[in-house]
């Protein structure tokens, strides 16, 4: 990889190739399709071996029982706390499952980004885009929020047992470590809780906070390629004319980091409420089945708005690194083969 410079993500995806069309040979397709899936999962699953421990301090500062004193004054107490308890690979624990869940979520990212172009051209696009290399910014951002729509319907199991397995559970000694799944150990293996949701909820309680998970995605995903793409095109433009209109890793990482930042914040308490739901905290707040917006009003009710961005800041500070690695390897990627 060039030690200089990375093209920016529409240059890698549209801008150093051909355009995707129906005229293209399926050959092509196949190829671009392959290295999105290859490249896209290699850069997720670096970023998710950065990001993981600050992941696990900010589920479990959503999960905490909200009918009991709040057990962690902050992120830096959940870290203190959770290195005292289980060391630092407990900021680890249930990793396995995520670090193939992120691979498969950003292929699928990248992947059907460059699929949903390729259908806004077939279909609703007006005749004068259907050729050009880089769409504009609003149909990017579209492509983004499709992209982000159809990965939820992938991460919603991988991160119901990721939250399961992060969050402290509960032991006949003391209650209050964390809501019940149904375990009495403090470490559990994913086959374990994989095996629980199926013989408490058969196949459909994998998806048991799909909206919430939905709901993030598709704004996420706007936001996420949208703030890359105006990031690149920014720094494109701050140059004279004639020069390599190529980022140079300085700006990848920058553009990346912001959209990390901007993916997360954007559509934050959908994640809390999802985090709720799939950790069975709140499910006896007014009684009958948990909904998004059951479990929403009664978080809402209890802590306010601030209840809905517990562990927003630690989630930002973990999601701007691993945002910026996976741009910038991807991109490298893409240029180096």
């Amino acid at each position: 990889m060039d030690s200089k410079t990375v093209p920016s993500f529409a240059e890698a995806t549209l801008g150093g190739h051909a355009p995707l069309t129906t005229k293209e040979p399926i050959t092509t397709k196949a190829s671009e399709a392959i290295r999105d899936i290859a490249f896209g999962s290699f850069a997720g699953m670096v970023g998710k071996i950065v990001e993981y421990p600050f992941d696990t301090v900010k589920v479990r500062l959503q999960s905490q029982p909200d009918h009991l004193p709040l057990r962690y004054t902050g992120p830096l107490d959940c870290f203190r706390q959770g290195i005292k308890q289980d060391g630092v690979e407990g900021l680890y624990r249930g990793v396995s499952a995520p670090l193939l869940g992120a691979g498969a979520e950003t292929a699928c990212l990248f992947f059907s980004y460059r699929t949903a172009q390729n259908i806004l051209k077939a279909t609703i696009l007006p005749p004068e885009m259907k050729d050009m290399e880089q769409l504009p910014l609003g149909p990017l951002i579209a492509a983004g929020a499709m992209s982000g729509a159809t990965t939820s319907l992938i991460l919603t199991p991988i991160e119901l047992v990721k939250c399961r397995m992060q969050v402290p559970l509960p032991s006949p000694l003391n209650p209050r470590l964390g809501p019940s799944n149904g375990f009495h150990s403090s470490v559990v293996s994913p086959l374990a809780v994989i095996g629980d949701v199926y013989r408490r909820d058969g196949l459909a309680g994998f998806w048991r906070g799909q909206l919430g998970t939905l709901l993030r995605e598709t704004g996420g995903g706007a936001a996420w390629f949208g703030f890359y793409e105006v990031a690149a095109l920014y720094f494109r433009s701050a140059r004279t004319a004639g020069k390599d209109t190529s980022l140079t890793i300085t700006e990848s990482m920058l553009a990346g980091a912001g959209a990390g930042m901007a993916y997360n914040f954007s559509f934050y308490p959908a994640d809390t409420i999802k985090s709720k739901i799939q950790t069975g905290d709140l499910a006896d707040v007014g009684g009958g089945r948990q909904t998004f917006l059951r479990v929403g009003r009664a978080l809402y009710r209890m802590h306010g708005l601030k209840g809905l961005y517990r562990g927003c800041g630690i989630t930002l500070l973990r999601s701007a690194p691993a945002s910026a690695l996976i741009f910038t390897i991807y991109e490298g990627l893409r240029k180096a083969f």
